[in-house]
């Protein structure tokens, strides 16, 4: 018995480190789990991004101008490069749509400064254009265009913007214009297709910058989009200043 608790006394002390020994291990132990969870975490969302990246920018290459649209109700065009003004005036003489709404323009330019701008007739301009200042991003571009299409209660609508923005606008009024199909006309002026933004850092910068754009688009359709009844102004109509 003695000898028992000799023992017993001896190895006493002993116990707490080895109960703080095995507590730093199993420690230790979840913490080296939870960084290679992590770690894998990190690797597939990375993976994900760059895919998904990598099927944006290779489907928005293959956007080609449609050589003859069918004809729609009307035409709307987001401001953002002569290009997009060019093809939306094209499309308006030629007869694809009754009327055309430019969205987008700046506040201090006038229906006249912007007439000049896109070289088209005037009779047809005056008659047929009209003009959203309110705009100023595709979010406003959306909320300005739905309200002008209720308006004249149009069915079919030519959307016209660069390639590389066509999925994001589509999405943004897809969200607003229920009652109305969008016909893409994507305006492309770069031929990118064949993996050929790969070689061209602008085109890369721009697409990587929209893909951003774009999936934070799709986040926002989480939470419903509902205009405020004074958050839509109506568009200036030909008649206007």
């Amino acid at each position: 018995m003695a000898m028992d608790a000799r023992d017993t006394t001896g190895t006493a002390g002993q116990m707490p480190v080895v109960v703080a020994r095995s507590h730093d291990r199993r420690t230790m132990s979840r913490l080296r789990a939870a960084l290679r969870i992590s770690a894998l975490s990190l690797l597939v969302l990375a993976t994900l991004f760059a895919g998904g990246f990598g099927w944006f920018a290779n489907k928005v290459s293959h956007l080609t101008t449609p050589a003859n649209p069918a004809k729609a109700d009307a035409i709307i065009v987001l401001t953002g490069g002569q290009s997009r003004l060019d093809a939306a005036m094209d499309l308006l003489a030629s007869g694809k749509g009754e009327r055309l709404l430019i969205s987008g323009v700046h506040p201090s330019a006038s229906r006249r400064q912007l007439q000049a701008a896109t070289g088209g007739d005037v009779r047809l301009f005056s008659c047929c254009v009209d003009i959203d200042r309110a705009a100023l991003d595709t979010i406003g571009n959306a909320e300005e265009s739905a309200k002008w299409v209720e308006s004249h209660a149009y069915g079919t609508v030519i959307l016209v913007t660069n390639n590389y923005h066509m999925p994001r606008s589509l999405l943004e009024m897809g969200r607003l214009l229920h009652g109305a199909k969008l016909e893409p006309y994507p305006v492309v002026n770069s031929n990118l297709d064949n993996g050929g933004w790969l070689t061209k850092p602008r085109a890369l910068r721009v697409l990587f910058t929209e893909y951003n754009k774009y999936l934070l688009a799709l986040a926002r359709g989480i939470v419903p989009v509902k205009p405020t009844p004074n958050g839509i102004a109506l568009a200036e109509t030909a008649a206007g200043g």
